[in-house]
């Protein structure tokens, strides 16, 4: 029987980014929910919508190693109040076509596109921050602190309300959005002086002294020489992908196959939700027992069959049932997947780092999501079957490297920050 383990608070600081992140992700569960519904107005062609959500991971395509870049070299915080104030005037920009009727599918692509461009920026920065405000030890907690707030304000009062919402009036949601992301840009402005920069600072606010900054073909051979981490990062990109060939149809899906009214689309995702946010809860609790490489085969494994067991049945509530399976799933490996990526690579060049692996990451989404539109034009269920399968082949072939995440050692030994200057 191993000994309990004692958990010391995040801190102040980590609590202002949590803050500013509950309310970009506030914005991000309206317009995830509204967009797709705006789309299915323009047309119900399922490679089209699809398109949609292709659209939206193209930025970490083209824009996710800059991005990584520009956060190794300014503050951090003054970056994401700008890229969410770019996300506003385009939520902004959006309204005023929906209320104009000016809108077509191909506009509302590009307004989908700039929005991308501003997440490459926050949602990076929000993952490069965490690591200078609490310890290493708090990582996996700090994490799931993170996704179960994402889960928690997306799924159970984002796109509920945003369903809601786009049943009355197309453009309210898109207004709300757009304030969601001023307030959250705002809001990290206030995150402490110690996660602005990559170069870490010694205790009490002190300045520390600074690392050299490592050049990006230094950082590229940092991630190459990682056996562990190069091997992940090919096997978590394919199985991205996979999810991404599966889920691009998945409104239409609902609507057509299932026949569930637009106005409680935001209802649905709330319950499949549930398991992501279950998952988010337990993941840390879960490493601390049975050993991170454990929990993540586990996890992996459960999102391939949730996923599958969408694409296999006629029954509405089995399918959703299925679908939360695999969000649990999910859920659960992100937490020690993102808290290892953390603890592995030097905050010197985690920007850059973690910008190469979500463009390697959610780069082929776009096309694995096109892909499956294209397939779900014979059946809205087959794309569900060929990318939950394909993730479990996936996991059983690379079995014995996601087990060996429980002897991964940091490359590093970081400096413990997190105190208010």
């Amino acid at each position: 029987m191993s000994a309990p383990v004692t958990r010391t608070p995040l801190g102040a600081g980590f609590g202002r980014l949590w803050t500013a992140a509950i309310a970009s992700n506030l914005a991000d569960g309206l317009g995830r929910t509204a967009v797709p519904l705006i789309a299915t107005t323009l047309t119900r062609d399922p490679a089209l919508i699809a398109g949609v959500s292709a659209v939206t991971f193209l930025p970490w395509l083209l824009f996710g190693i800059p991005a990584g870049m520009l956060l190794d070299r300014v503050d951090r915080r003054v970056a994401m109040a700008v890229a969410n104030s770019l996300r506003f005037a385009v939520a902004a920009v959006l309204a005023i076509l929906i209320t104009t009727d000016a809108l077509t599918i191909w506009l509302l692509y590009a307004c989908v596109l700039a929005f991308g461009l501003g997440e490459t920026v926050f949602d990076n920065a929000t993952s490069t921050v965490v690591p200078a405000l609490v310890s290493r030890d708090q990582l996996d907690r700090a994490n799931g602190r993170m996704q179960s707030a994402e889960i928690t304000i997306q799924n159970f009062i984002a796109t509920p309300i945003a369903g809601f919402l786009f049943a009355v009036a197309i453009v309210l949601p898109v207004w709300l959005t757009g304030a969601g992301f001023l307030v959250a840009g705002m809001l990290a402005l206030s995150i402490p002086a110690a996660a602005s920069h990559a170069a870490h600072q010694g205790g009490s606010g002190e300045q520390g002294t600074t690392e050299p900054r490592p050049t990006l073909s230094a950082v590229v051979g940092f991630l190459w020489q990682q056996r562990f981490l190069r091997w992940m990062i090919l096997l978590t990109s394919t199985t991205a992908s996979a999810l991404a060939f599966a889920q691009g149809s998945v409104v239409l899906l609902l609507l057509q196959t299932f026949s569930v009214p637009a106005a409680l689309i935001g209802v649905v995702t709330a319950a499949v939700g549930v398991g992501a946010l279950v998952g988010a809860l337990v993941s840390s609790r879960f490493v601390e027992r049975f050993g991170r490489g454990r929990v993540m085969f586990w996890a992996i494994l459960v999102s391939g069959v949730g996923i599958l067991g969408v694409g296999v049945t006629a029954n509405v509530f089995i399918a959703i049932g299925a679908y939360a399976i695999g969000a649990f799933g999910v859920a659960v490996w992100n937490v020690p997947w993102g808290a290892l990526r953390q603890a592995i690579i030097p905050n010197a060049m985690l920007g850059r780092a973690l910008g190469i692996v979500r463009t390697l990451g959610w780069g082929l989404t776009p096309i694995a999501t096109v892909l499956g539109g294209f397939v779900a034009r014979i059946d809205l269920r087959l794309p569900f079957v060929i990318g939950g399968g394909l993730v479990v082949v996936l996991t059983l072939v690379a079995s014995r490297l996601i087990l060996s995440a429980s002897v991964q050692t940091p490359a590093h030994e970081p400096v413990p920050e997190g105190q208010p200057s």
